[in-house]
């Protein structure tokens, strides 16, 4: 009886709860985890602080985002995915492939009907 007792009680113990009591689960840790491999020159990491001496050795004349080269609807913009594409639209849509600028009038007209249902402003 003693040795069915044990059984059962070791069964229990070690079994999975379907329910919650409330507590935390113990999470057993039987070794420290290995550290990771970090890359320290990773193109993020060595650009990281590359225009900060322009104030200082240009007289404070040139803001970094003037430096930056990129498409022209892009050049010192902030704003979210919809304006950025009305942006395009509005700067080089003339000029644009019939499919792609088809392309950028569906994404325009899916992202205004998204923000207008779910936006922040709802």
């Amino acid at each position: 009886m003693a040795v069915f007792g044990g059984v059962l009680r070791s069964f229990c113990q070690s079994s999975a709860r379907l329910f919650s009591t409330g507590t935390c689960a113990r999470i057993r840790m039987h070794a420290i985890p290995k550290l990771r491999e970090v890359d320290r020159w990773t193109e993020k990491r060595c650009m990281f602080g590359v225009y900060d001496n322009i104030g200082i050795l240009g007289d404070f004349k040139a803001h970094p985002k003037d430096l930056i080269r990129g498409p022209v609807w892009l050049r010192g913009f902030s704003g979210n995915e919809l304006q950025r594409l009305i942006r395009q639209k509005r700067m080089v849509g003339d000029r644009m492939m019939t499919e792609d600028k088809h392309i950028l009038d569906k994404r325009i007209s899916f992202l205004y009907r998204r923000f207008n249902r779910y936006g922040k402003h709802r």
